[in-house]
């Protein structure tokens, strides 16, 4: 993971990271968070063909949809989403966003006001999103379930610790912020016992996906009623759901 700032607060909150992992880790397996990163996997090898043709140009607007259609955050409105803008402009956003010459939080932000006319955390979720299909190993994830400014909630905050800083001026700004922290997790999550995290470039999203369905649980236990509490899926559908890999076949 390049470009990352070094914030100077490279610091994570060991004992609370190991009681939202430990406790992460009894409703879901280490073996069902691999499985997880390997449909990440999958997902990516599906999806990649259809983002390299858009931003080379090549792309169809059934290539658009289908891509939209399988990433979490744009699967519900696809059809609205393609439309909303031409081919070519969709093209020439996403190849300023993930092949543009600029630094990468020019290139976020970028990205950003162009589709200012959608919510704030939808165009980052997508901005991340695409940039994570792009190249896993080079970026990262923003999903509003690790870092929503707005609120001060995700799973980043429940583990870093107080003084990490997680804000900025731009949407650039922050998304170099939430790859610090990122890698602060990967980083300091492994020498504190938890190997899988460096196994597959996708462990990290699978955790930090499964400390916030914790957060969820503990929410919800506190605020609806029983009968509500068991329709919630059980922690690995509730990541597959997040991360967009419930159903796997792209389009479906």
């Amino acid at each position: 993971m390049t470009q990352v700032t070094d914030s100077g607060t490279r610091v994570l909150d060991a004992p609370s990271a190991v009681e939202f992992m430990r406790e992460a880790l009894v409703k879901i397996s280490e073996s069902e968070i691999a499985e997880v990163a390997s449909q990440l996997e999958q997902r990516r090898d599906l999806l990649f063909p259809m983002l390299e043709r858009v931003i080379d140009g090549r792309g169809s607007v059934g290539d658009l949809s289908t891509l939209w259609r399988g990433v979490f955050v744009t699967r519900r409105t696809a059809t609205d989403l393609s439309a909303s803008r031409t081919m070519e402009s969709w093209a020439e956003s996403l190849r300023e966003l993930v092949k543009g010459q600029d630094d990468l939080p020019v290139r976020f932000s970028r990205f950003d006001a162009a589709l200012h006319q959608h919510e704030e955390s939808f165009r980052r979720d997508l901005a991340g999103e695409m940039l994570r299909l792009f190249d896993p190993d080079e970026y990262w994830l923003w999903s509003r379930w690790m870092w929503n400014e707005k609120t001060d909630t995700g799973s980043l905050p429940l583990v870093l610790a107080e003084g990490f800083d997680l804000s900025g001026d731009t949407a650039g700004e922050i998304y170099l912020k939430v790859g610090d922290a990122t890698k602060v997790v990967i980083d300091t999550a492994s020498e504190i016992g938890f190997a899988g995290m460096k196994a597959n470039c996708y462990a990290v999203d699978v955790y930090l996906c499964a400390i916030y369905g914790i957060y969820l649980y503990t929410v919800t236990r506190m605020r609806m009623t029983q009968e509500f509490n068991r329709v919630i899926p059980k922690l690995p559908e509730l990541v597959r759901r997040m991360l967009g890999v419930h159903r796997l076949e792209v389009g479906s």
